[in-house]
């Protein structure tokens, strides 16, 4: 009997529906208490993960957003700061223009009225010397004519 008893038995038993029937309990056993709650925490870390992930996403995009319109408005102030700039100069050099018209002016202006002044002092000294002359010429013809 040892000997058949440790011999490999090519028929199966009953023992092997026993077997069945205990793998299939377990299996619904284990499906029911742990892994549907093992599967729903895992689908409800994926559903948060997709959650931030796409929460993330929309914020990048409001980032970007925000981004160009930053630099859309700070490209706008700097052409409207450069404009000023030139504007200002413009204006500078308009009235800078205008103080140099108004200084030539004046200048010519002073420089008429002191050429028409000098050309009296000079009209003035031409006839006076004119009659200095006329007056010395008479001085000498008569010391001329007295000896």
């Amino acid at each position: 009997m040892f000997l058949a008893e440790s011999s490999i038995q090519l028929v199966p038993d009953g023992t092997l529906l026993l077997h069945f029937v205990l793998i299939c309990v377990m299996v619904v056993v284990l499906n029911r208490t742990l892994l549907r709650p093992i599967n729903k925490v895992l689908a409800d870390r994926e559903k948060r993960v997709q959650s931030a992930l796409d929460d993330a996403a929309g914020l990048a995009q409001q980032r970007d957003e925000k981004m160009g319109q930053y630099q859309s408005e700070l490209r706008q102030a700097r052409t409207e700061g450069y404009q000023l700039l030139e504007q200002g100069r413009a204006e500078a050099v308009k009235e800078k223009e205008a103080k140099i018209s108004d200084a030539k002016k004046e200048l010519s202006t002073w420089l008429a009225s002191e050429l028409a002044a000098t050309k009296a002092q000079e009209q003035k000294v031409m006839s006076e010397l004119d009659a200095e002359a006329s007056r010395v010429g008479d001085l000498i013809t008569a010391q001329i004519l007295k000896r």
